[in-house]
C-alpha cells in the first residue's frame, strides 16, 4: 500500500509491552498503585464520587487517590454505545490520560507530564459532563512535555480524524494518540529507547482503527484516505524531532505552514 512507503523504521527496545497495554485498557486496576504525589494532588479536583458505593469501594483512599479514580469510573458512562461516537473518542482518551498520570505517580516521576495529563483528563472529562465535548479540538497541538516523533503515525491518525474515523474506532484513535505522545516523552526523559514499546502500541492501534475504517468504507474513500495520510506525511515530517528533544509541537491545518 501507499501508506507502507513512507513508514519509517520504529524504535526498538521494548520494555514489557503487556504492561504497558494494561495501563491504557485497564479501567481501574492499576488505580490501586496511586502514591501520595505533588502532581497529583496539584490538579483541581472536584469530588467525583457522587455514589455511597464509590465512597465505600475506595473509603482507603485519600481525597485525590478516590477523585482518580472516580473520574475512571465516571468516564465508563461516556464509553457506552449509546453515546456518540464523538463522546466515546474523548472518554477513551481521558482515560488514557488517566492512566498516563497514574503511571508517572506510581514511579514517583518528577515530570511535569503526569500532572499535565491528569489536568487533560479532568478538562475533558468536564466538558463531557456539561455537554460541551464539541468544543474540543480533534487535532490537538502536541503538549510541551512531549515532541512530534514517529511522523508516519502522527499522519495516519491525522487523516483517520479528517476522513471521520472516529466514527469507526473511537477507542482505537483515543488510545493511539496518548500513546504517541506518552511514547514521545518518555524518549526525551529518559534518553533511551525504551519508549519502543509505546510506539509500538500506537502502530497497533492505529492499524486496527485503519482496518476498521477500510471495512466501513468503499474504495474511493479509502483512496482518499490514503493521499490524506501522504499530505500529512509530507507535512509533519520536518517537525520531526531527531535529537530527542521535547518542546511541544503545533500541528498546523493540512497545507497551511
Amino acid at each position: 500500500m501507499l501508506y507502507s512507503t513512507i513508514k519509517v523504521a520504529t524504535y526498538k527496545n521494548p520494555i514489557c509491552a503487556a504492561f504497558s497495554a494494561v495501563l491504557l485498557l485497564s479501567m481501574t486496576s492499576c488505580v490501586s498503585t496511586l502514591q501520595n504525589s505533588a502532581h497529583i494532588t496539584a490538579i483541581d479536583t472536584s469530588d467525583y464520587c457522587q455514589s455511597q458505593d464509590l465512597e465505600a469501594k475506595y473509603k482507603n483512599q485519600n481525597t485525590q487517590q478516590r477523585a482518580m479514580s472516580c473520574m475512571l469510573a465516571e468516564l465508563q458512562n461516556y464509553q457506552q454505545k449509546d453515546k456518540t461516537a464523538q463522546q466515546q473518542y474523548f472518554a477513551y482518551k481521558a482515560q488514557a490520560w488517566l492512566n498516563y498520570a497514574i503511571h508517572k505517580d506510581s514511579i514517583n516521576s518528577r515530570s511535569p507530564a503526569g500532572l499535565e495529563a491528569a489536568q487533560s483528563a479532568e478538562a475533558i472529562l468536564q466538558a463531557l459532563k456539561k455537554g460541551s465535548e464539541n468544543d474540543l479540538v480533534l487535532i490537538q497541538d502536541i503538549p510541551a512535555s512531549s515532541a512530534l516523533m514517529r511522523p508516519d503515525l502522527w499522519a495516519t491518525l491525522s487523516a483517520l480524524k479528517d476522513s471521520g474515523g472516529i466514527v469507526s474506532a473511537p477507542r482505537e484513535i483515543a488510545f493511539s494518540e496518548v500513546a504517541l505522545i506518552w511514547a514521545a516523552t518518555d524518549q526525551c526523559e529518559h534518553n533511551s529507547r525504551q519508549a519502543g514499546s509505546q510506539f509500538r502500541m500506537a502502530d497497533r492501534w492505529l492499524e486496527q482503527a485503519r482496518e476498521a475504517f477500510v471495512n466501513g468504507h468503499d474504495a474511493k474513500a479509502n483512496v482518499a484516505l490514503e493521499g490524506l495520510i501522504v499530505r500529512y506525511y509530507e507535512q509533519y515530517s520536518p517537525f520531526d524531532t531527531s535529537g530527542d528533544r521535547c518542546n511541544g509541537q503545533v500541528l498546523p491545518p493540512l497545507d497551511q505552514m
